[in-house]
C-alpha cells in the first residue's frame, strides 16, 4: 500500500493506537490567521491585556483552533478516505493553550461497524491532544464513515461503544483558570449579560449570516494540516457523490461559534462538547447562520468566578434563524440544518 493512500476501512483493529504526525507548534501567527477567516471576537482570546486583568497569563488560543489543529494530526490515519465526518462525544478541555505550545496528537480505535452496502464502515476513536509536557489538553471521541478498499474484504470487527450523553458540570473547568471576575469588563468585551442573566429553555437568534468560500475552507483546512481529500480534491470530488469539495464539518462549527458572540459575547470559554451532528453538507458560496437554546445552568463545585451553560447551538445554510428552524413535529431536521451542536461553555458571574 503507498503511504499516501491512508487507512481504508478494513485496515482499522479494534483497541489500535496510532500516534499521529506531525507536531505542530502553535504561533500568533496561526491565531491571527484563524480570526481572520472566521471573525471571532472573544475578548480573553482577543486581548492579551484583558485576559492579563482577569487571571490568565495572556490570551489562550481559541479552543476551537486547538480541537481542529489536534483534529487535524489524526485525519492522515483515521479520515483521509473518509465519506463524512459523523459526529463527536465526550469531548473534553482539559489544559489552556497558548501561542509557543507543542501540540501532539493519539488515537485510540474504540469501535467498527460495517455498513450494510459493504462499501463502506463506521470507524470510532478516542483521540487525545497533547503538549510539550506531555500533559492532556483535549480528549475527545468521534466516529466517521470511511470507505472500503476492497468491498469484499471481511469486516474488521462488529463493536459499536457505549459513549456518554453528557459531560458532567461537576469535570468542567479544568482548562480556565481562577479568574477575578470583578476585573472582567463587560464593556470592553461586548455584553452586560452575565452567567446569572441567563435561564433555561432560552433562544438566542444571532442574527447575522456569513457566506464560506472555496479559498476560505480551504485556507482554514490547511491551517489545521487536514489532508482530507473531499475537501481539497475539486477533480475527484466533481465526480463523487456531491459533484462537488465537501467543506470540513469544523468550519461549521467555528463560524456558528462565530456568530454566537451575538447573544454570547462572555461565553468566553468552551469546557465541554457533549455531543455533535453535522447533519447535511456545507458547501462554497452557502450562507451561514445560527441560534442557540440554553439547556441548561450549573454552578461548578469550588468556583464563585465562573458559570457554565449547556448550550445546543443549530446552524443553517441559506435560511436565516429567526424563528429557530431544528426539528419537525415527525422528528426530521430542516433541510437547511447542518449542524446540531450541545456544549458547555463557560461565562463570568
Amino acid at each position: 500500500m503507498s503511504e499516501s493512500a491512508g487507512n481504508f476501512f478494513e485496515d482499522f483493529r479494534l483497541g489500535q493506537v496510532i500516534r499521529h504526525a506531525t507536531p505542530r507548534t502553535v504561533t500568533t501567527g496561526d491565531v491571527a490567521l484563524y480570526n481572520a477567516l472566521f471573525g471571532s471576537r472573544f475578548a480573553v482570546q482577543s486581548s492579551d491585556e484583558f485576559a492579563r486583568q482577569i487571571g490568565y497569563p495572556r490570551a489562550p488560543v481559541d479552543d476551537l483552533l486547538v480541537f481542529h489543529v489536534v483534529f487535524g494530526k489524526t485525519v492522515p490515519d483515521i479520515s483521509l478516505n473518509a465519506v463524512a465526518n459523523l459526529g463527536y462525544a465526550d469531548c473534553r478541555f482539559l489544559k489552556p493553550v497558548y501561542p509557543g505550545d507543542t501540540l501532539t496528537a493519539q488515537s485510540e480505535v474504540i469501535g467498527l461497524r460495517e455498513n450494510a452496502n459493504k462499501k463502506t464502515g463506521i470507524v470510532y476513536v478516542r483521540s487525545r491532544g497533547l503538549n510539550q509536557q506531555g500533559d492532556t489538553v483535549l480528549d475527545y471521541a468521534r466516529w466517521v464513515m470511511v470507505r472500503k478498499r476492497d468491498e469484499s474484504a471481511a469486516a474488521p470487527g462488529n463493536q459499536v461503544p457505549e459513549l456518554p450523553k453528557d459531560v458532567s458540570a461537576e469535570a468542567l473547568g479544568a482548562a480556565c483558570p481562577k479568574i477575578d471576575a470583578k476585573a472582567y469588563d463587560t464593556v470592553l468585551a461586548g455584553s452586560a449579560r452575565r452567567f446569572d442573566d441567563y435561564k433555561a429553555g432560552e433562544k438566542i437568534d444571532h442574527a447575522t449570516g456569513v457566506t464560506v468560500e472555496h479559498a476560505e475552507h480551504m485556507l482554514a483546512t490547511r491551517l489545521y494540516q487536514n489532508t482530507a481529500r473531499i475537501h481539497f480534491d475539486h477533480y475527484t470530488e466533481s465526480k463523487g457523490r456531491f459533484g462537488q469539495r465537501l467543506i470540513y464539518g469544523g468550519h461549521a462549527i467555528s463560524l456558528a461559534r462565530a456568530l454566537s458572540f451575538n447573544g454570547l459575547a462572555n461565553a468566553f470559554h468552551i469546557a465541554a462538547i457533549n455531543g455533535g451532528r453535522h447533519v447535511n453538507p456545507l458547501f462554497a458560496g452557502n450562507t451561514v447562520f445560527a441560534w442557540s437554546q440554553v439547556l441548561a445552568t450549573a454552578e461548578l463545585p469550588g468556583r464563585a468566578d465562573v458559570g457554565a451553560l449547556r448550550l445546543r447551538t443549530i446552524a443553517t445554510k441559506d435560511r436565516p434563524c429567526g424563528d429557530f428552524p431544528a426539528k419537525n413535529e415527525g422528528g426530521e431536521y430542516d433541510a437547511a440544518v447542518i449542524l446540531d451542536l450541545d456544549y458547555w461553555v463557560l461565562l463570568p458571574r
